[in-house]
């Protein structure tokens, strides 16, 4: 043979059969011992064999097999040699060399099987470990040829050396011997496996592949008691440094075996190689007593010092093995529950210190290293660690003090060790001077890749606040955040913001982005950005909605705060909430028309107290106000509602505060927003939707208010209805409406509806509500150039712009047809012309008490009552005509014309229309007979007839900061008070303490 491989295992086992050294027998001799072991003569004496010399042949014949053996190694590498170099030359296979070995070679094999299946005890261990050995030594010796695939390439290797005669023989002989050995010698066979495996790795792999796929649940288990053993032997002192890349087979040589042969099975078999690691864990802490009937004296189970040592086995084998512990890791902590940790516990405290604290270590690094499951391992160890005082959620009851004492300190050591590698990305990787820091490659680090996804459950775990066990989590938020970079720490402060319930779990918002601000700017805008898109994406829910609108209001209100000496960095970052809000209010405006209630009032209180941007498209201001409008009457409705029902009254009333106010902030803005607003507020006040919550009713197009159902009979299809339709309605003659509608001919006069029963006090409520919303945002602004008054309790004068907004919104809301330019008085029989549309007017304000107030208030804007002249010419009309055909004694028995009347009078009075001597004539209305009062009301519409309402008769006053009417001008004003002496002397019993009012 031209190549004899080395037999030295074969050679240990020829001379394990004799306790003298004796030299190998020739060929010459070996065939002289077999003629005379055949025929039982000796043929060099001459004489027959006794029992004892017989005996003794035999042995010697014994003694040679494994020679023989020995021998066959050569026969076996000229094959695969030979079969190696017909592939590489693509040759034919079956040239004579080869065609002729291969005979040989399958009657060694049947020969060798025949032997193992009649006698395996003696036969299989040295077979065995012949067949495994030369199989490593053909792998390693040819695996540089041409044809050879690369060891990495597994299943290409397997096809390549199975399709070899010569190495498919050695296989099914040792396969044979496996299985023949499993029922009372499992060892040894495995142990020459792994011994092998060690020695020819990796280039022995596909033997292990095929091995154990035939055998896999034998082989996992045997493979892992094996190495359990050797790791034993060897000592595990060292298995901190092994698991961070020390020499891991200088110490420990057979677990690298075990790790590749566990490897290459859990491709298919992976489910086997996890109960059995965790059938491994388990049996470890159980008593040292043999736990199967069926177990062998050599099972790992009954030595103690092997329980011992199969934890830190197994974590051996898992840092060794990412896919081994990610297979288990899962299942591992399910596991843990507190029997079992404290049994982990009884068996750990025999370790010695420091080897205990190398097994803590590689613990961190493994988790730290894990692909899956982080988020479950974190929930374990902060749950079993957090301290007993605290109320732990779920059915897992305390662990033992010591467990718990270990958990804490497995997790701060696993902080500790994350931060290492968060902010020292580079060690470990070549940094090249040329290349900026933030281009160097991230180092990835498994768990915290794993934990980016249950970002929002970290979160809420941290907002729990248990002692410690949120700082844990915080700090562990922190480091995730530099990790993940601005993605991931935008999506823990948006989470923040959403989650936090109270102002202390909102701090920890705060305490995340004072941390991050230091690496990381623009934060607060990103996370508002993402709120805002959550908000579009309707991701949120209602609660989580609301209450993010009231974390993000809670921080721009903390900058009040900061003014009465908070810390200066929640200032800024409540500056940065506020600034990033503002240019989103056109995103959050429709949420103040959210249908649910709490969203709305959170959306108001926002917006009440975030700061205006300084340019804004006028399409979104429109939409704003008009937005803002509509909640403000939406909220006065609740207040009434949360009233009646005496629930949440203080949320009614403070959202209905916070309304106000964001009118107030938009009429400030600018002159468009301040018309918009009050041009809303008092159409509004006018719908029929919003009329019943300032004592008001729905009135019809006439003005009159609509009978109730109950009391208008159905009479089907009305000319009438048809008729009072606008373009409808028949026109005579001078453009005036001259048809009366008073009934229906056969029906009988129209039903007038009685007033509905209202709550005074909620109505009297929300009048004042409106009119100090509609005087906040007519005072709100000087566009009139008016200076602010020098006593600060003083009222801010009302803005003449903003009061003729006002005044023209009433004028077109109460009579629309009326023009813009009808300013100046006809005289009194005018009125015969415009009779219906006086009568639309009253009607108008007998539907809508809020009217006078707003009124009121336009008088207050000097001059800008000029403008409702129209209207308070109609009103007056019809209140004279009220008072010529009233037969009544006084006039308190005509109680609304009479309250009308003086609230007419009165505002003429305010808004300058009339002079001081004529506005006061209403405080003796009440004191007269209505033909009386008609006389004075007659003076009065003759004054106005002969002093116009112009606006360009009030000067403003620099002094006062206020439109002012001098009414020198005007003429005499004396014939015009002469009715009112006449009157004064009639009743002077009555009016004697008020004559001092009207002396010119």
């Amino acid at each position: 043979m031209s190549v004899v491989l080395d037999g030295s295992p074969l050679k240990a086992m020829q001379s394990s059969h004799t306790h003298t050294p004796q030299t190998a027998l020739s060929a010459q001799e070996l065939s002289q011992e077999i003629k005379s072991f055949i025929s039982g003569f000796d043929s060099v004496q001459g004489r027959k064999l006794s029992v004892r010399e017989h005996a003794r042949c035999a042995v010697r014949l014994l003694r040679s097999v494994p020679a023989l053996l020995e021998h066959l190694r050569g026969v076996y590498d000229e094959y695969v040699s030979a079969f190696l170099h017909n592939l590489e030359t693509e040759s034919d296979n079956s040239s004579g060399v080869s065609s002729n070995l291969e005979d040989i070679i399958q009657e060694v094999h049947g020969v060798l099987s025949e032997f193992i299946r009649l006698n395996p005890r003696a036969w299989a261990p040295l077979v065995s470990a012949w067949a495994v050995d030369l199989l490593g030594q053909l792998s390693s010796k040819h695996a540089g040829r041409r044809v050879a695939p690369h060891s990495s390439s597994l299943n290409e290797l397997l096809q390549l050396w199975m399709s070899c005669a010569a190495t498919r023989s050695l296989m099914e002989a040792y396969s044979q011997c496996l299985a023949a050995m499993l029922a009372w010698c499992p060892d040894a066979c495995v142990d020459a496996l792994l011994d092998t495996s060690v020695q020819h790795s990796p280039h022995f792999d596909w033997v292990v592949a095929h091995i154990g796929s035939a055998f896999p649940g034998t082989i996992i288990s045997r493979v892992l008691a094996c190495g359990l053993k050797d790791f034993c032997s060897h000592g595990a002192k060292d298995t901190g440094l092994m698991a961070m890349g020390v020499d891991k087979g200088s110490r420990v040589p057979k677990i690298g075996s075990v790790v590749g042969i566990l490897g290459h099975l859990a491709v298919h078999h992976s489910d086997s190689i996890r109960k059995e690691l965790l059938r491994m864990f388990q049996e470890s802490l159980c008593p040292s007593s043999p736990l199967s009937p069926t177990s062998s004296s050599t099972s790992w189970e009954s030595s103690p010092q092997l329980r011992r040592a199969a934890v830190p086995f197994l974590l051996q084998l898992a840092a060794m093995s990412p896919n081994l512990f990610g297979a288990v890791s899962a299942e591992l902590v399910e596991l843990l529950r507190p029997p079992v940790l404290l049994q982990l516990q009884a068996v750990l405290q025999g370790i010695p210190r420091e080897e205990l604290d190398n097994m803590l270590g590689l613990a961190v690094h493994l988790i730290s290293q894990s692909p899956s499951g982080g988020s479950r391992v974190l929930r374990f160890l902060a749950d079993t660690a957090t301290p007993a005082s605290v109320i732990i959620s779920g059915p897992t009851p305390s662990p033992h003090e010591g467990v718990r004492e270990g958990c804490d300190r497995l997790l701060q050591m696993l902080l500790l060790h994350l931060h290492k590698l968060v902010f020292n990305r580079s060690e470990g990787a070549e940094v090249n001077p040329h290349r900026s820091a933030s281009t160097q490659p991230r180092r990835v680090i498994p768990f915290l890749e794993e934990l980016q996804s249950h970002v929002g459950e970290l979160c809420a775990e941290t907002l729990r606040l248990e002692r410690k066990r949120h700082l844990w989590l915080h700090q562990l938020l922190c480091l995730l955040s530099v990790y993940g970079g601005p993605s991931v720490a935008t999506e823990a402060l948006c989470q923040l913001l959403t989650q936090a319930h109270n102002p202390e779990e909102l701090a920890l918002a705060w305490q995340l982005h004072s941390t991050l601000s230091s690496c990381m700017a623009g934060l607060i805008p990103a996370a508002v950005t993402r709120c805002v898109a959550q908000i579009h994406t309707h991701t949120l829910g209602t609660r989580q909605l609301t209450q993010l609108l009231l974390n993000m209001a809670a921080a721009i209100q903390s900058q009040d705060e900061e003014r009465r000496g908070a810390s200066g960095v929640q200032s800024s970052m409540a500056i940065q909430v506020g600034s990033a809000v503002s240019g989103y209010l056109h995103d959050f405006g429709p949420l103040l028309l959210h249908g649910d209630p709490d969203v709305s009032h959170a959306t108001v209180r926002l917006l009440s107290c975030s700061p205006l941007p300084r340019t804004s498209s006028p399409a979104h201001l429109l939409l704003l106000s008009r937005a803002a409008v509509t909640h403000f009457f939406v909220a006065l409705r609740r207040r009434g509602e949360g009233g009646k029902l005496e629930r949440d009254g203080g949320q009614a009333c403070e959202e209905v505060n916070c309304s106000v106010l964001l009118l107030s902030r938009f009429a400030a803005y600018s002159s468009l927003t301040l018309k918009a607003v009050l041009q809303q507020l008092v159409e509004g006040a006018l719908h029929k939707g919003n009329a019943g919550l300032f004592g008001g009713q729905i009135a019809d197009m006439s003005g009159a208010p609509l009978p109730s159902k109950s009391v208008s009979p159905d009479i089907g299809a009305s000319l009438l209805d048809i008729n009072c339709r606008f373009g409808t309605t028949v026109n005579f003659s001078g453009s005036v409406w001259s048809v009366f509608h008073a009934g229906v001919i056969g029906k009988g006069l129209k039903v007038r509806t009685e007033a509905q029963l209202t709550d005074p006090s909620g109505v009297m409520q929300n009048v004042q509500t409106l009119l100090a919303v509609v005087v906040q945002c007519c005072s709100s602004s000087g566009l009139n150039g008016s200076r602010l008054p020098s006593d600060p309790d003083e009222p801010l004068p009302i803005n003449a712009e903003a009061a003729k907004v006002v005044a023209v919104t009433m004028v077109e809301n109460v009579c629309p047809d009326v023009a813009n330019g009808e300013l100046s008085w006809p005289p009194e029989e005018h009125a015969r012309t415009t009779v219906e549309r006086d009568i639309h007017i009253r009607r108008c304000f007998e539907a809508h008490p809020v009217l006078f107030p707003l009124l009121q208030v336009v008088a207050a804007g000097r001059p800008a009552l000029c403008y409702c002249s129209a209207v308070l010419r109609g009103l007056l009309a019809t209140l004279l005509a009220h008072w010529e055909a009233s037969r009544e004694v006084l006039s308190t028995d005509s109680p609304w014309h009479l309250q009308a009347s003086c609230l007419l009078v009165s505002c003429m009075g305010e808004g300058q229309l009339l002079p001081p001597v004529l506005a006061n004539v209403h405080e003796t209305f009440p004191h007269l007979t209505p033909f009386e009062v008609r006389l004075l009301l007659v003076a009065v519409w003759e004054y106005v007839r002969g002093n116009g309402p112009m606006p360009q008769k009030f000067i403003f006053n620099s002094e006062k900061g206020l439109f002012c009417r001098d009414f020198s001008r005007d003429g005499d004003v004396a014939r015009y008070v002469a009715p009112i002496h006449s009157v004064l002397h009639k009743n002077i019993d009555r009016l004697g303490h008020l004559c001092w009012r009207f002396q010119l």
